[in-house]
């Protein structure tokens, strides 16, 4: 997108924009169960016979909502499910890994539902694996846990960090739809976060209670602060093995300007992934979170339109290491 010296100004606060959007798809699972819980009890025509509790989420859901709607029961539904699937104002969108596990668990396709993955799949061939750092509503808790990481390291306490290979959440995404396959159910889903989140907060918010989801991810959680750094998105999510696999020729990717390049590493530092931005290594996994650009002091990262990324460039040209074409190193000639 920029081939200029410099990247367009607004790129570098496109970090601040995916935490704001993280955010609000958070509080959206929050708010759609509630709004559900109030058209049922606007349904059931029995305000006398609700709870303490339910009849203060009726009162303050009906406040809130009185001055725009007039039928609670046709126009809340304008937005409904979770970012497992949905429905956004009469449009159904669905997770593709929701997609390929209800075929494989079916073992039949159906049309209508695998539409529904079409938006989806369309913007991560152009954008790459970016619901991961864009949409995923684990990833909020995720990078605030990445930053409790750092604060114990600041304070003193070791924190392991291993090395895996990555390709093994291929194998995860594998084996999830073959037991899907074989057991008649989308059993991939139990350990996927998205949808994990989605269905707790409404288990939580609708009955007062968590299921078992609650006690994997906070399996992921300890994994990912005691073991690997986000380890769980790296090594082992299936929906993570998916979009990074759709998104291998994405069209959309960030690169250095090796120009304005001082190498000084921050941007290796802060890359959740472990990528290797300051050799030009960024691969299927980079979610174009833009971290990257939003803590690069000379502005050296940029997004660009390609299908492949940019060959190592070598050096960034304002850093020790460079040396320009034709400039002869003198202590490697006096030796």
């Amino acid at each position: 997108m920029e081939d200029a010296s410099r990247p367009f100004y607004l790129w570098r606060h496109l970090n601040k924009v995916r935490w704001v959007i993280l955010s609000l798809v958070f509080a959206l699972l929050i708010v759609i169960p509630v709004l559900h819980l109030y058209q049922t009890y606007v349904a059931a025509h029995a305000y006398d016979l609700l709870a303490p509790s339910e009849k203060r989420l009726y009162d303050i859901v009906e406040f809130a909502t009185s001055p725009f709607i007039s039928d609670p029961a046709n126009d809340l539904d304008a937005i409904k499910g979770n970012t497992w699937s949905g429905h956004f104002w009469g449009l159904q969108v669905s997770d593709p890994l929701a997609v390929v596990s209800q075929i494989a668990a079916g073992l039949s396709l159906y049309w209508p539902f695998i539409l529904t993955a079409l938006i989806p799949l369309v913007l991560t061939i152009i954008l790459g694996r970016f619901f991961c750092s864009w949409l995923c509503p684990a990833t909020l808790i995720y990078e605030l846990n990445s930053n409790l990481a750092a604060w114990l390291k600041w304070a003193g306490l070791k924190l392991p960090s291993f090395q895996f290979d990555r390709r093994f959440k291929y194998g995860v995404l594998a084996i999830g739809l073959v037991l899907s396959s074989l057991a008649g159910s989308v059993l991939i889903a139990t350990i996927y976060p998205p949808a994990i989140i989605g269905r707790e907060l409404y288990f939580v918010i609708a009955s007062v209670g968590f299921g078992v989801g609650i006690i994997i991810f906070i399996v992921t959680l300890l994994f990912d602060l005691l073991v690997a750094r986000r380890g769980f998105c790296r090594y082992l999510c299936p929906g993570g093995a998916l979009y990074s696999l759709l998104g291998r020729y994405r069209l959309v990717r960030i690169r250095r300007i090796v120009e304005n390049c001082n190498d000084c590493a921050k941007c290796n530092v802060v890359c959740e992934f472990g990528l290797d931005p300051l050799r030009d290594d960024f691969g299927q996994e980079c979610t174009n979170c833009a971290a990257c650009m939003a803590i690069c002091p000379t502005e050296a990262m940029t997004f660009t339109l390609r299908l492949s990324d940019y060959p190592a460039q070598g050096p960034g040209h304002l850093g020790k290491q460079y040396q320009p074409e034709g400039e002869v190193d003198l202590g490697a000639a006096a030796e």
